[in-house]
């Protein structure tokens, strides 16, 4: 059982360090290190590699059916159970930022549950989602499907800002 909480152990510090080094590129990038971005966008992408094959060794990634189920679970855990809490420890501590940031990716979540439910519902009717277009708020990670609203139900960004996903 070793193997397998190593597994899960290095997916995490993968999957941990592939957003972390996305997010340094941006920064790198922001500051006129082009050269450096780049450096951190390629360890960022090999940090994904790492960590997908963890998870397939791991028995993480399975049907469609079945990955979108667990999802849901884990989505609803997190605007149920673990962002209330968060919000809730962040206001005790008068950090108000932690407070917007949680609450926005509490909502989020929420949404994506439901997106997520909706697609369940497709693929167990042996059908894709039904949609057109997939838009992100660059703020909250709010998802809508087909068109942008004016502004983020979420967060308040105006929708111009919110980008396609292909």
């Amino acid at each position: 059982m070793a193997t397998q909480e190593n597994l899960r152990a290095a997916f995490a510090g993968e999957s941990q360090a592939n957003r972390k080094y996305a997010a340094f590129s941006e920064k790198a990038d922001e500051e006129g290190f082009k050269n450096v971005g780049r450096l951190y966008r390629a360890a960022s992408m090999a940090e994904a590699i790492h960590a997908r094959r963890e998870l397939v060794v791991m028995g993480g990634l399975k049907t469609t059916a079945e990955n979108l189920q667990g999802s849901i679970e884990g989505e609803t855990d997190e605007f149920t159970e673990m962002y209330p809490r968060f919000v809730e420890e962040a206001e005790k501590e008068g950090n108000d930022e932690a407070v917007i940031t949680f609450t926005h990716a509490m909502k989020a979540e929420q949404v994506h549950a439901g997106l997520y439910t909706r697609a369940l519902e497709a693929v167990q009717g042996g059908k894709d989602l039904d949609l057109t277009d997939v838009f992100l708020c660059p703020v909250c990670g709010n998802i809508v499907l087909n068109a942008v609203p004016e502004r983020c139900p979420i967060c308040g960004v105006p929708g111009v800002r919110f980008g396609s996903v292909e």
